[in-house]
């Protein structure tokens, strides 16, 4: 936006130059054209007042003399006519080839025809009609060479190019600071935004930066971000004390759970694993909880990991879980599979992944977990056999509290992948969904791969 901004200064500014410059140059050598013109033209005058006395007197020296002076002084060639067109007298002029001369002959002085460009300048011809007592006796023709004509033109060129590159250089300056200035406001607003967006809610825009008319938008903006920041805020203390105030019931729940599990009777004994797995889970959720309520602090506490034995650490935990279901972990060779992650956040997400897969997926057929590198992402695949989601369902998996309605019967709140999937975000990774061939849901989690 600033290079857009600059240009629209600029170019008007180099429109008007080159206008300017092009109206600059004509002029110039148009004026030194004339210039010249004239001053021959002087010079013609009074060597007509000559001629017409040496044509008087029927002389020719009369006026061969100040034509031979004319010609050692200045450099110019000059010759006077008679009526007939024939060289009265001459220092060396052959006016065979010009053709004012005719002009000249019929009573009228010849005119110049001015060139613009210096390269397409001819010698300036000057034919001036000798009259005596109001009648034509003959003409005055000189004809002078250009050369230094032509070098003045160049160099009164070359110093208006030289002006003109510098103006231009100034005008550039003054549209890149103009911009600059005017956009300032805006970049400081997206890097404000850039600022909260990571988590920095305290970020704020000086108002006192820019035109007027952007400095309302700062204002705007700070009072925004204020209200976000109270927001955010709110919601976060609400996350953190509802976790917090859950957990200690829940941890008194776990222990009491525990004790039950070891005097329960064996008829009963599978009813107190399923309430334990209950409550694990429900440790699980609130551990999600405790992060989404501070997603700066997922990536504030990332650290090196090796996901594959991440995996297989959750993996084994499940087994004994879920002793009933079975597991298949496909991993890659030791120590292939680094990233700097949030492990925590990747274990919930995880958790709530296997879940929702054990969950659907049927007794008889085992719930395969995979993990891999492609590109610069790790990735972790939970692939069930159960009934999946129709493919108009898919984008929807992954909104809280989404039930589909063919699955209103199985327990759940529909938040596990939603949770799982803004872990994953908050870690810089992902989450994707897929129907693989045979039925059921492939979930794929990512994350970035270490020194990628």
């Amino acid at each position: 936006m600033r290079s857009r901004l600059a240009l629209i200064l600029f170019v008007p500014s180099l429109l008007l130059l080159i206008l300017l410059g092009v109206a600059y140059t004509i002029t110039v050598a148009r004026v030194n054209q004339q210039h010249v013109f004239v001053d021959r033209l002087r010079d013609a005058s009074y060597l007509a007042i000559v001629a017409r006395q040496s044509l008087r007197a029927d002389d020719p020296t009369v006026v061969a003399g100040d034509l031979d002076r004319y010609l050692q002084v200045y450099g110019i060639e000059a010759a006077v006519l008679d009526t007939s067109g024939e060289i009265w007298a001459s220092n060396g002029l052959d006016v065979g080839g010009v053709a004012a001369r005719s002009v000249a002959l019929s009573g009228r002085r010849g005119e110049l025809d001015p060139a613009v460009l210096p390269w397409q300048l001819n010698r300036i011809v000057i034919a001036e009609p000798v009259f005596d007592g109001g009648d034509l006796v003959g003409a005055v023709v000189t004809a002078s060479d250009v050369e230094h004509l032509s070098r003045g033109i160049w160099r009164d060129w070359i110093l208006m190019i030289t002006l003109g590159v510098m103006l231009v250089l100034a005008a550039f300056t003054v549209a890149d600071r103009t911009a600059t200035w005017v956009l300032r406001p805006v970049r400081r607003v997206d890097r404000a935004m850039s600022q909260i967006g990571r988590g920095q809610l305290k970020a704020r825009i000086p108002e006192s930066v820019g035109p007027p008319e952007l400095r309302g938008v700062t204002t705007q903006f700070n009072e925004m971000a204020e209200r976000v920041e109270h927001l955010m805020r709110k919601q976060r203390e609400f996350v953190h004390n509802a976790s917090h105030e859950l957990r200690n019931p829940l941890t008194a729940l776990t222990l009491r759970v525990e004790e039950l599990e070891l005097t329960a009777p064996a008829d009963r004994l599978q009813e107190v694993t399923a309430v334990r797995a209950e409550v694990v889970r429900l440790r699980h959720i609130l551990d999600a909880l405790l992060l989404l309520a501070d997603d700066v602090s997922v990536a504030i506490d990332a650290k090196p990991v090796q996901i594959a034995d991440l995996v297989a650490d959750r993996v084994e935990s499940w087994r004994h879980l879920a002793p009933d279901r079975a597991l298949e972990l496909g991993l890659p060779a030791p120590a292939s599979t680094p990233a700097v992650v949030n492990s925590t956040a990747v274990e919930c997400a995880l958790d709530a992944v296997l879940d929702n897969a054990l969950k659907f997926s049927p007794v008889d057929r085992p719930v395969q977990v995979t993990v891999g590198s492609v590109g610069g992402r790790v990735e972790i695949a939970v692939r069930d056999h159960g009934p999946g989601v129709p493919v108009d369902e898919l984008e929807s998996v992954t909104e809280r509290f989404w039930r589909s309605p063919s699955q209103r019967t199985v327990r759940g709140s529909g938040l596990g992948l939603a949770i799982a999937s803004e872990l994953m975000h908050a870690c810089g990774g992902g989450l994707a969904l897929d129907l693989p061939e045979g039925g059921g849901l492939r979930v794929v989690l990512t994350v970035p791969r270490e020194g990628r």
